[in-house]
């Protein structure tokens, strides 16, 4: 039998006169715990929705990993390669590889009426993933693509469709600034809406065809190769063998090619994202101090009051590591309860986000229209051990004081 875990229980759920008089000075630390708790348990929830929804937008428009002509310049106007490559089996069998799509840009100008705006025009084709699009379609849907003739359908954000007051079936022109200009007419098959303003506002999704007409290409030619990717937090692993299968190389008509992940082309994004790791290590240190100082504080408290118990324990020859566990154990139960309404609270609090967007957001500034929230299982646990750990390692110097308790000094006021 573990005695110092039995006087602990006794100590915690015991209904004495004494335990009463300690209740106030618990409930403010048990409080203390589950507010710490709930707020990092919220914050780190927050945190990943917001990493994982700004990650999966930019790699919705530009994929995880491209492929393009290592000739290409930094404007739209690329240079074509094949879309003929003999390495592309090779890619699409690599195991964290989930898709690859020939895709085709082509800058221009959209007038409607009185009001213009530069777009980039991109032609996808039928191998085109359209489910990031797809659960951001605000009207319309995907538009067919026919074997015989190029579609003059197109998908636009609600951002342009608001700038030129276009609406689902509107026809719209669109000027190319090359020699000679040209012009073509399409029609809106689709709205969607990202959220991500700076996205929403240059991208036309429209027949790949259109854009090879344009530029002048022929059917095999294509800006390049975008690749998705299962897992994100692999994506470095898997470009690194795409650029081992495809980068730097030679095409038999003198083409070398260019392998970029997403993480290359918008390092900025990415980097402020990683920054916000430091603020989320912040509030999970300055609640876990709040929490570690409120308990450290209950736990000197109950050394007090509980002094002549300690006196009479001595005297009956129990060793100082023995009360030393007593009082850590007793205090463990408090914060254990702590933990538990916290974990009531800021889960709770994570749902009726989830569920009903309580939190709203400007997307302007945030890319979202509300909060977002990634509940993950392993992340409460990880929480909720490391609180534990932390409170628990903060209590052992202040538990030693029980040692310099004298028997004789206390149980002399018995």
């Amino acid at each position: 039998m573990n005695i110092e875990l039995f006087i602990a229980r006794r100590l915690t759920f015991s209904k004495h006169e004494e335990q009463r008089m300690l209740r106030p000075i618990v409930g403010i630390s048990v409080a203390s715990v589950a507010l710490s708790l709930a707020v990092m348990v919220v914050a780190v929830a927050v945190l990943t929705g917001f990493k994982e929804q700004i990650t999966q937008k930019v790699t919705g428009f530009l994929a995880h990993v491209q492929i393009v002509s290592f000739d290409g310049n930094t404007s739209y106007e690329a240079a074509p390669i094949s879309r003929r490559q003999d390495f592309l089996p090779q890619v699409a069998q690599l195991n964290e590889v989930a898709h690859v799509q020939a895709f085709a840009l082509k800058p221009g100008i959209i007038t409607s009426g009185n009001n213009m705006q530069g777009v980039v025009l991109k032609g996808v084709d039928k191998d085109f993933d359209w489910s990031f699009f797809s659960a951001n379609m605000v009207s319309g849907g995907p538009f067919a693509l026919a074997d015989s003739a190029a579609s003059s359908e197109v998908a636009i954000s609600q951002t342009l469709a608001k700038l030129l007051r276009l609406k689902l079936g509107d026809r719209f022109d669109m000027f190319f600034v090359q020699d000679p200009p040209r012009v073509r007419r399409f029609s809106v098959a689709a709205v969607y809406d990202t959220k991500f303003g700076e996205f929403d506002k240059l991208y036309v999704l429209c027949d790949l065809r259109h854009v090879q007409r344009l530029n002048g290409w022929s059917a095999g030619q294509v800006t390049g190769f975008e690749i998705y990717v299962k897992n994100f937090d692999k994506l470095d692993a898997t470009y690194l063998q795409v650029e081992d299968i495809a980068g730097y190389k030679l095409l038999p008509d003198g083409t070398r090619l260019l392998v970029e992940n997403v993480r290359q082309r918008y390092a900025q994004l990415f980097d402020w994202l990683a920054l916000q790791d430091l603020n989320a290590w912040i509030i999970l240190a300055l609640m876990l101090l709040v929490a570690g100082f409120n308990m450290v504080s209950t736990l000197l408290i109950m050394l007090l009051e509980r002094s002549q118990m300690i006196g009479l324990l001595k005297s009956l020859g129990i060793q100082n590591a023995s009360l030393q566990k007593i009082f850590i154990y007793q205090s463990g139960f408090i914060a254990g309860k702590g933990l538990l309404w916290g974990n009531v609270i800021g889960i709770g609090l994570c749902l009726l986000q989830q569920h009903f967007g309580i939190v709203s957001l400007n997307p302007e500034t945030y890319y979202l229209s509300q909060a977002p929230v990634a509940l993950e299982l392993w992340h409460v646990l990880a929480l909720n051990a490391g609180a534990m750990a932390a409170i628990t390692a903060m209590l052992v110097l202040p538990s030693m004081l029980a040692a310099r308790i004298s028997p004789s000094k206390t149980l002399r006021f018995a």
